[in-house]
């Protein structure tokens, strides 16, 4: 599933976009509920790349095998990489074929340029011809080559991202969420067990109230917030706060005040960890500061 603190992500990027494009409410939550839609079709993008890497990789022994002029290599090839364990359940998920059967868009062509380029580069890797050279086959060494993988190709290919961007635009800024949920993914993966669940966006109904009311509070009580950030300033103006530390702060502070049940650490860790995704370098010990100093005034525990 999505966790909190990627809701949370989601509702601090919604808040930070009324700062710059006001819009009426219930649109800029559906847009937030769509952003998060969006991340699914991100999630299953990026496996259905791992699934069309294996394709690609069975099309080319296929046509070695109808060369006119055979090498060894042509007429035995190396299928250590096509009988991937990891690549095999995620082929066969079912949840992962019916979406993209639903939504074929997200399918690769396996002529694709990107696709094409990123396999040669794979093949061509130490790591890659290391692997095919091992003798036998182990779900342990399966599993371990696919993260090393896709960490190495997907998760920190800048032309992957940016191929990503001009797809949907929404995709650069989430591609980090998706990729910890492919990760997740390749990581949960059992031999002797069906891969037969994804990872959802939404948990629950209490996920999507959560998103919601979070939205709702910081907007609604954005100046009161921004006034008690402002207290807990020291010899430094609320003007000189840049928008989106100033976003962080509200969300922040939203959810301190609305959500009681949630401990203040809790809270301001994800707060942090949100400043060092979206903010300067410096922003996160900032939050911290301010957020730390909010909690022992009202005594939140």
């Amino acid at each position: 599933m999505l966790g909190r603190r990627q809701i949370r992500e989601k509702v601090v990027e919604s808040v930070y976009s009324y700062y710059q494009n006001p819009i009426k409410f219930d649109v800029l939550e559906k847009n937030m509920f769509s952003g998060i839609e969006k991340i699914y079709h991100l999630y299953i993008y990026e496996l259905n790349f791992l699934v069309a890497l294996k394709d690609l990789a069975e099309h080319q022994i296929e046509i070695g095998k109808n060369k006119y002029i055979k090498t060894d290599a042509n007429t035995n090839p190396n299928q250590k990489f096509i009988n991937n364990q990891v690549l095999i359940k995620l082929e066969e998920n079912p949840e992962r074929l019916f979406f993209t059967g639903q939504h074929k868009q997200l399918k690769w062509d396996l002529h694709d340029d990107l696709l094409v380029k990123t396999f040669q580069r794979i093949t061509a890797g130490k790591r890659y011809q290391d692997f095919m050279k091992e003798d036998g086959y182990s779900f342990e060494e399966d599993q371990k080559f696919i993260g090393k993988l896709f960490l190495r190709y997907i998760a920190e290919n800048e032309d992957f991202h940016d191929y990503l961007g001009d797809k949907e635009l929404t995709w650069y800024d989430d591609i980090h969420i998706a990729n910890s949920m492919v990760q997740k993914t390749i990581g949960f993966l059992r031999e002797n067990e069906e891969s037969r669940t994804l990872i959802k966006m939404i948990k629950d109904e209490d996920d999507e109230a959560f998103a919601g009311k979070l939205l709702r509070d910081t907007l609604n009580n954005w100046e009161t917030n921004e006034k008690k950030i402002g207290e807990r300033l020291d010899n430094w103006d609320m003007e000189r706060v840049g928008l989106m530390d100033k976003v962080i702060l509200t969300t922040a502070v939203s959810e301190l005040d609305n959500f009681p049940f949630t401990p203040s650490r809790v809270i301001i860790n994800e707060y942090i960890e949100i400043a060092k995704v979206f903010a300067t370098d410096r922003s996160n010990i900032f939050i911290n500061g301010i957020l730390d100093k909010y909690c022992k005034d009202l005594n939140r525990i």
